[in-house]
């Protein structure tokens, strides 16, 4: 499978500079970890994980068979969760905070995160919404207009940003992918309570992401605290990276594509 997966490498001054510059713009930061696959099963012993823990997520992209949304930086994601509510969400990404129009800004349902891994970061802006009837499964079969989904907030983000002429309903079902989610592992990253993901491809590939969040001053210290908590369990946090969205949006744009 195609992904954007690279070796982690130190941030060079100057993007030190632009990601201390985003952070004080930033609503929270993610702490991210993927490991590879060759590493998940051991990885998850010395984190104390249980798959019976584990909460089931089916997640669904909507883009172009092409992908043009991803290009034009505009993620349409819908997700179903066991025992919890249908609920979808415009990205935008990368965003820088200093441009977002103050009306957004000040939605609640409005968000901006940096996401960082090793080696990377990237600043996305979130319009989340919940369903309070079930719909996402009805859309990604036909049976449900995707607009209708939306709230009329998160369709004019995408009418603004989206590129000319890809209307709502123009869109592909790029998914699902399953996801098996624990919200408290065996063992925090460094005291601090910890997720893990477990996407499942349709391929039989797998990502496992380790993450935690914090405030954006908060950020350094809670990374250098995660590090030395995932050294001490052995966990070797120096392998090449992947995107969860990213690799999901390419498998399925292939399959569109070869069909």
């Amino acid at each position: 499978m195609s992904t954007t997966a690279k070796s982690p490498r130190p941030l060079v001054d100057q993007q030190l500079i632009e990601l201390f510059a985003l952070l004080r713009g930033a609503d929270s930061v993610e702490l991210k970890l993927t490991l590879p696959e060759a590493s998940q099963r051991s990885a998850a012993n010395a984190l104390g994980l249980d798959p019976l823990d584990a909460q089931i997520r089916q997640v669904f992209f909507f883009d172009t068979p092409d992908l043009a949304l991803d290009r034009a930086g505009v993620v349409v994601r819908g997700r179903r969760t066991q025992g919890r509510p249908d609920d979808t969400v415009v990205k935008l990404r990368p965003v820088d905070p200093d441009k977002v129009e103050r009306s957004l800004r000040q939605s609640p349902e409005f968000g901006i995160e940096v996401d960082a891994m090793p080696g990377g970061y990237v600043c996305s802006g979130s319009l989340k919404g919940l369903l309070e009837t079930p719909q996402v499964k009805e859309v990604a079969m036909g049976q449900r207009r995707l607009r209708k989904m939306l709230s009329k907030a998160q369709r004019a983000l995408y009418e603004e940003h989206a590129p000319d002429g890809i209307d709502h309903d123009d869109l592909a079902v790029l998914g699902p992918v399953n996801v098996l989610k624990l919200k408290r592992p065996g063992k925090r990253l460094g005291g601090r309570k910890a997720v893990a993901e477990l996407w499942l491809y349709p391929d039989g590939t797998r990502i496992l992401e380790l993450s935690t969040k914090c405030a954006p001053s908060e950020a350094l210290e809670v990374g250098m605290q995660a590090r030395a908590a995932l050294s001490e369990v052995g966990i070797d946090i120096s392998g090449a990276q992947q995107t969860k969205t990213r690799t999901a949006l390419r498998f399925f744009s292939k399959e569109l594509q070869a069909g």
